[in-house]
């Protein structure tokens, strides 16, 4: 189906483009009216005109006592060390590695958003981009955190970098920390520089609808002197290009980096060869969870509807959709190969994980990352906007908790019983968590007030494109 067209006095300064509800087709990339003005008003003046309203302060403030949190348990960590958290022998790996991998997961679908639909000229991407790269840079902030606070001495956590020193020490690189370190540090630097080259054309956008002297200057800094040319667009497409063929790699070798912090070891339940592909699925499977429980509320509160049109909302529920049936296909692997392979160690474990002392979460992983997920087979209910936020806060919380059957079930069952020890988290481990959380909201709520939350340019480029060829 084409989008309809606007009609021939769409160019007039008097025309308002009109505003699609969630019951309209859901086969649109923008709404239907919009032009090159249209567009730029209203993602601009979402930042530069909206008045900062008293809601938004309360939210900033909540959040923002969250983050509190999570700052006084980091400096108790920092000041008593990690003896304050629960963790133990044989359970030493316990919310800390848990929470880092799913904030790493999180961040995937930013970056497979912007880097791998792009190569694939997956139009659709276009509206929501933006503000799921801004969600990876924020969750590696937040995952990156954790690296640290781990460590146990911090003070010597400046040892895990390749830093040339008199003593010619170097890190110990078959550490799994130590490949962490070096795929949560790669991890950020391609993504930040993808999200700023993108945001560059923007920024000059806003610099030139800015009136408050300051705000205009320090636009103007951030568009690095941008003024639209040729030889600039030929420069900013070719760089666009050049990232996002690098970050597409990132989608698959960082959680498989990650999965080797699992796969390299002995403990019954990680050494598994499909740990590579199994934890780049739930990871992509956690980060579109995320990217719909950021992009309903953003197309709502900021009137985004004919801009984040049900067309994105649905292909995100698909991708959900596959990658959960793929991680749901893992588990059922893992139940396999537990009792298959004969050996005793595995099926105990596998037997433990459903039936033990944290036998609960496990079936709630099930449930909410293989069961409920299927009723997105369904086009009424895929299409629902209130049940779609509901899986995906509920992924989200099931995402969590395969972590931790992972990790705290595969551990705190050693080889002999003399080694069993239970795993309980203390206060500071679960403010540290939600602490976390709210980092990461007062970031992303700061970000959509100081820059355009979707792409400018790219709505622009495809406003274009809607125009010439009149299809999707």
């Amino acid at each position: 189906m084409a989008v309809a067209h606007a009609p021939h006095d769409k160019h007039s300064p008097h025309h308002k483009p009109e505003m699609l509800g969630d019951n309209q087709e859901t086969d649109l990339i923008i709404g239907p009216g919009h032009d090159y003005d249209s567009v730029t008003k209203k993602i601009a003046d979402a930042v530069l005109v909206r008045p900062v309203s008293w809601s938004w302060l309360a939210m900033v403030g909540g959040f923002g006592a969250l983050l509190g949190m999570l700052l006084m348990s980091l400096g108790w960590t920092f000041l008593m060390g990690v003896g304050i958290w629960g963790i133990n022998i044989p359970v030493a790996w316990a919310f800390d590695i848990i929470n880092f991998v799913w904030w790493i997961g999180i961040g995937h679908a930013g970056t497979l958003i912007s880097a791998i639909l792009l190569l694939l000229h997956q139009g659709w991407r276009t509206s929501i981009n933006r503000f799921a790269e801004a969600m990876t840079l924020f969750a590696v902030v937040c995952a990156g955190m954790y690296v640290t606070s781990h460590v146990g001495r911090h003070q010597y956590a400046y040892w895990l970098f390749p830093i040339p020193n008199t003593m010619g020490l170097w890190p110990q690189f078959r550490s799994p920390l130590s490949w962490d370190v070096f795929a949560v540090s790669t991890y950020a630097t391609v993504s930040a520089l993808f999200w700023y080259v993108g945001l560059v054309p923007d920024l000059a956008t806003l610099r030139d609808r800015a009136e408050n002297p300051v705000i205009k200057r320090l636009y103007a800094i951030a568009a690095l002197g941008w003024r639209g040319s040729q030889r600039h667009w030929h420069r900013y497409t070719a760089l666009y290009l050049i990232l996002a063929g690098i970050s597409t790699p990132l989608v698959l070798s960082v959680h498989s980096t990650i999965s080797f912090d699992f796969a390299f070891g002995l403990v019954p339940g990680w050494h598994s060869t499909i740990f590579p592909p199994y934890f780049v699925a739930g990871a992509v499977f956690a980060g579109f969870a995320f990217v719909l429980i950021l992009a309903i509320p953003l197309r709502a509160f900021y009137n985004m509807r004919d801009l984040i049109t049900m067309r994105h909302i649905e292909n995100c529920a698909k991708v959900m959709l596959a990658t959960g049936n793929v991680v749901f296909y893992g588990y059922l692997m893992e139940l396999f190969l537990g009792y298959f392979t004969g050996n005793k160690y595995e099926a105990y474990m596998t037997s433990n994980r459903m039936f033990g002392p944290y036998g609960w979460t496990y079936w709630t992983l099930i449930f909410c990352n293989g069961i409920i997920t299927q009723t997105l087979w369904v086009k009424k209910l895929r299409t629902n906007i209130a049940w779609l936020f509901f899986i995906s806060v509920l992924v989200s919380i099931g995402m969590w908790f395969e972590r931790f059957v992972i990790i705290v079930s595969s551990l705190h069952r050693e080889f002999l019983p003399s080694g069993w020890a239970q795993y309980n988290p203390t206060i500071w481990e679960i403010m540290m968590y939600i602490g976390s959380m709210g980092l990461f909201t007062v970031l992303f709520m700061l970000f959509v007030r100081a820059l355009p939350s979707i792409s400018i340019a790219e709505m622009k480029e495809l406003v274009h494109h809607e125009e010439q060829h009149g299809s999707h």
